[in-house]
This record gives structure tokens, C-alpha cells and sequence, in this order.
């Protein structure tokens, strides 16, 4: 992987702000409350202005009074925060590298699940030597290796197109085929990683 590979330094400000991104992205933001121009009641004043020795009050609508409105409440909003794209694969890329610093990184060649077994998948975190949370990514969505490991505490798997900083920090380490090293090396490495688009494909000569 090329965000391994090389080794870079980890940029610890990029990685906090991505992950403080994709938080407030899962944020559904549909908190509500009335103003005191929407509970119901009258408008009209409680009591008169002066005279009574008392203070002064209005409607039943006031904030203050029980049953009335709520002043400077939450409304529906979005917390979506916009990231650049290169800001978005610097902190894949080195939260990837702080994992093959840690030696918390395994790439293996498949998972060799044709059909879903969870004793397979736990014997093979258990012959890696993965004790702990794991990540597992593939390269392209692999029903098998979800359904082979739903059920292990702690293990989550996941194609490497939807790869996110959330996941890999939420998990001990990450275990990669070498399908998911290779997309993950397309989405974030290479010309991608250094801010210019990726060079076309070589076209294809097809003989009559």
C-alpha cells in the first residue's frame, strides 16, 4: 500500500478533524423545539400592567412560564462539515501508516470464506494472532466474510471503497487482502495522494 509503503508522518491535526467530520456527519440533526409563536395558548396578558403589586407579566406563550415556549431552542439542522478530498485521504493515508508503525496492520492474501462460517473466521483471526477489535477490509463487498463474522465481538468487515477513519480508529488493528490493498492503493495512493488526478486508462486496440 502506498500510504504504508512510504511510511509517512501521521498528521495528527488532519486525522482529528476528519474524524470530528464524520461524526457530526451521522449526526441526524431532526432535534426540535417550539417557540413561544408555536405552543398553543393565549396570546392575550395575564394580568394588568400596574396597580396589582405585582410584576409584570404577559402572555402564557412566555418562555418563563411553564407550559410556554422554549427561547433560543434547537431547529432542525445539518452538521455536515465539508473536508477537502485531499485533506480526506491524508488522514486515511496516515492512520494507515500509524497502524504499520504499531504493527497493528495485516495483509493476507484472501479469506478464502466460500460460504459464511463463523468458526472459520474466528480461526483465522486466532492463527493471526488478533486477539483484540479488528477491521477486516476487502476489495469488493464480501457477503460471506460479513455474515462468517457478524457475530464476533469486536470484528467488523468492510470493502475498502467505503474505508473511513471512524472505522480504523474505532478497532485495535486491520487486517487487508491484498484485493483491498490494491483498490485502497487506487482511492488514496499514488497520483491521488499528491493532489493531481489519476492518469486515464491505456486504450484498448480491438482487432476486426
Amino acid at each position: 500500500m502506498a500510504a504504508a509503503g512510504r511510511g509517512i508522518t501521521p498528521n495528527e491535526a488532519v486525522v482529528h478533524q476528519t474524524l470530528v467530520a464524520q461524526l457530526a456527519a451521522r449526526r441526524g440533526g431532526h432535534h426540535s423545539t417550539k417557540s413561544r409563536g408555536e405552543v398553543r395558548g393565549s396570546t392575550a396578558k395575564i394580568r394588568r400592567q400596574k396597580g396589582l403589586g405585582m410584576a409584570r407579566m404577559g402572555s402564557n406563550r412566555s418562555p418563563i412560564r411553564r407550559g410556554g415556549g422554549v427561547a433560543f431552542g434547537p431547529k432542525p439542522r445539518s452538521y455536515v462539515q465539508r473536508l477537502p478530498k485531499r485533506m480526506r485521504r491524508l488522514a486515511l493515508r496516515s492512520v494507515l501508516s500509524a497502524r504499520v508503525g504499531e504493527e497493528r496492520l495485516h495483509v493476507i492474501d484472501e479469506l478464502a470464506l466460500e460460504a459464511p462460517s463463523t468458526r472459520a473466521a474466528r480461526e483465522l483471526l486466532e492463527a493471526l494472532g488478533i486477539e483484540r477489535s479488528v477491521l477486516v477490509v476487502t476489495g469488493a463487498p464480501d457477503r460471506p466474510a460479513f455474515l462468517s463474522a457478524r457475530n464476533l465481538p469486536g470484528v467488523h468487515v468492510t470493502p475498502a471503497d467505503v474505508l473511513n477513519v471512524a472505522d480504523l480508529l474505532a478497532h485495535h488493528s486491520v487486517l487487508l487482502t491484498v484485493d483491498a490493498v490494491r483498490r485502497a492503493e487506487a482511492l488514496w495512493g499514488g497520483e491521488r495522494a499528491a493532489g493531481r488526478p489519476a492518469s486515464p486508462p491505456a486504450p484498448v486496440t480491438v482487432e476486426a
